[in-house]
């Protein structure tokens, strides 16, 4: 059948076809939900400095360990991973955390976290100084990937994440929400 014996004329095809795409645009436009996943206590050791380069002050602060809990999940942050860092000259951090959660059934999860962090100048002096700083008074978001092995944990990397994280002087808290 040609497409004047479907449709009539060319206008009639072009109205019918903008017709169908401007409904599936306005389908596809439902915003995405965020759930809840997980918590992460993260325990951190000192700031240690690698210096200035392109990119900004270099620095790394070790991950010695921490806690998570989350429906259907949780166990404990296994010592040895980092968060590598590049601070600009105006305070914004760039955050690149890389470090192994275990479950409490024993599966080993890899996670990789990158993000920002940035605040009022002063904000950012009294968290470096360890002093308590109400999250509401600076930025610091990351977007966490999850590499578990195959089985009960697929779940994890089947979805984007996006992670709200809290500094003190000896942990993070970072809080992680599966987009749907």
């Amino acid at each position: 059948m040609s497409q004047a014996a479907a449709y009539g004329s060319p206008a009639n095809f072009r109205a019918k076809f903008t017709l169908a795409v401007e409904t599936q645009m306005v389908e596809a436009r439902v915003p995405p939900r965020l759930e809840f996943a997980l918590e992460l206590q993260v325990s951190i050791g000192p700031v240690f400095q690698l210096g200035w380069g392109s990119f900004g002050l270099r620095r790394t602060v070790p991950i010695t360990g921490g806690t998570f809990r989350g429906p259907g999940i949780s166990g404990r942050v296994l010592p040895g991973g980092a968060d590598w860092q590049f601070v600009d000259r105006d305070g914004l951090t760039l955050v690149d955390a890389h470090y192994v959660i275990e479950t409490t059934d024993a599966v080993r999860i890899e996670v990789s976290n990158p993000g920002i962090r940035h605040g009022a100048q002063d904000v950012l002096d009294r968290i470096a100084a360890g002093e308590p700083v109400a999250p509401s008074q600076y930025y610091f978001r990351t977007a966490p990937r999850f590499y578990p092995p195959d089985g009960k944990y697929d779940w994890l990397k089947k979805s984007i994440f996006l992670g709200d994280a809290e500094r003190h002087a000896e942990l993070v808290i970072l809080r992680a929400w599966r987009v749907a």
